[in-house]
């Protein structure tokens, strides 16, 4: 069962992330879906910031060229840099992987390639879990259904080329606003499968 909560608003039962305590009780630091499975509380937030994660892949925009390597945009309150030999220019958009995250929070870089003449789309880092699913569940459903080149990052960034890109990215906006709800993977698909949309 899934429910909206508010930040501020009592926890019911155990959880352990997105939470503050007073005394004994446990309450909401976020507003987020509540996702109950016997005694335990995940909250997933409908809102917030890219806080880049070791391992996480990411869809970048080279800002600065630098003597060994570049500046990355990875829209985080956070620099990254990439070292790499490849040659990009500022404006050029990357796939790369976070390397590492030092303790004040820069970020580096690595297994990066270039993602050429395609669209860029951006949604709430919190909502890129919908768009991924399960197992890349949904991504995998909306390359097929779209035919189009689809690479998602955590960061909250999507670069999409070639099939149907416009209805990609009509598919992630819905993904977006819906991705609190149940059933969403059914609704996706009935939209994928709309002829002339």
């Amino acid at each position: 069962m899934k429910e909206i909560i508010i930040p501020g608003e009592k926890v019911d039962g155990t959880a352990d992330s997105y939470i503050f305590k007073e005394g004994n009780d446990i309450y909401s630091m976020v507003l987020g879906v509540v996702d109950k499975q016997d005694n335990y509380t995940k909250i997933s937030p409908l809102t917030g910031k890219y806080f880049p994660q070791t391992e996480d892949y990411v869809v970048g925009v080279v800002t600065d060229v630098r003597r060994g390597g570049y500046n990355v945009d990875i829209n985080s309150p956070y620099d990254a840099y990439l070292a790499s030999r490849k040659r990009y220019k500022e404006g050029d958009v990357v796939f790369a992987k976070v390397a590492d995250v030092n303790e004040v929070r820069s970020v580096s870089l690595s297994f990066d390639r270039p993602l050429m003449d395609g669209e860029l789309l951006e949604i709430s880092p919190v909502k890129v879990p919908r768009v991924i699913g399960k197992n890349n569940s949904m991504v995998t459903l909306l390359k097929e259904k779209t035919q189009s080149d689809i690479y998602v990052g955590r960061n909250g960034r999507i670069w999409m080329r070639g099939g149907d890109v416009i209805k990609a990215q009509k598919a992630i906006l819905k993904i977006e606003r819906e991705a609190h709800t149940d059933g969403l993977t059914n609704r996706i698909t009935e939209f994928l499968n709309k002829a002339g949309e």
